[in-house]
């Protein structure tokens, strides 16, 4: 698959991989599997207090609201992947690399309509084969782009173990990076050390530096001496190290 180049808001080239329409369609299977599972599941519950005719209405308004609100949901509130996305490494994002809006994710997926047309997908199917960015039309129109994870979970293993000795696994440290690194801000900093190998030399350089410069200042941080791509590994690595691990621990780590 042809890597597309992108350019962030911050003018930082960022090569990314389009998923293949195979992948795209293995997840939307497995997304669907799961939404009428569930609503399967909930009308046998009801089946048994309810009449046929009630339960069959609980079930259609059911598989309407997580045929619509399933992917609008997970895009939004997970990160650009639903569950089917996640178990094949797909993530939606916007076309410039950011993370995906409600706005965004509610066009894209109105627009399941008529990427259906005429059954399951048949022009989302063409609209992406023929996309240089395998793009189907409700992506075109929201301006955004599935691309590949590059093994995400192998990455976040290979990066906590390879930063296992840091001055950052301090009590007053981890303490702070507890309270003060938000889920969203875990994410980015993953996704910055799995990209960075993609960025220009000098773009890696100062978008590490930058980001190391408002973490320094965010958690206190008298690491002067340390490079900023250093630092954002070290800090990467504490977030993603096993939970077992007693050196992140505050609490066991003062024992």
């Amino acid at each position: 698959m042809r890597e597309l180049t992108i350019s962030t808001p911050e003018h930082v080239p960022i090569r990314l991989e389009p998923a293949g329409a195979g992948s795209r369609f293995l997840a939307l299977l497995i997304d669907s599997a799961i939404a009428m599972g569930i609503s399967t599941a909930i009308a046998s519950i009801c089946g048994v207090f309810l009449s046929r005719g009630v339960t069959g209405a609980i079930f259609v308004t059911t598989s309407f609201f997580l045929t619509w609100g399933w992917h609008i949901a997970f895009e939004t509130r997970g990160n650009g992947r639903t569950p089917g996305k996640r178990a094949l490494s797909l993530r939606v994002v916007d076309e410039r690399g950011l993370p995906v809006s409600l706005y965004q994710s509610l066009v894209r997926n109105i627009m399941r309509v008529v990427d259906f047309i005429p059954i399951f997908y048949g022009v989302g199917a063409i609209a992406a084969l023929a996309s240089p960015s395998r793009r189907r039309l409700g992506d075109i129109v929201a301006g955004t782009l599935v691309i590949r994870d590059a093994q995400p979970l192998v990455i976040r293993g290979q990066i906590a173990a390879a930063r296992r000795h840091n001055s950052l696994r301090t009590p007053r440290v981890l303490r702070l990076i507890k309270h003060r690194v938000s889920l969203e801000e875990r994410e980015f900093l993953l996704t910055l050390c799995m990209r960075a190998e993609k960025l220009a030399p000098s773009a890696r350089y100062d978008l590490m530096e930058s980001v190391a410069a408002a973490y320094r200042e965010k958690l206190d941080l008298e690491e002067e001496q340390m490079s900023g791509e250093n630092l954002v590994r070290d800090l990467t690595a504490v977030l993603f190290a096993p939970r077992d691990d007693a050196t992140l621990s505050p609490r066991r780590a003062m024992r």
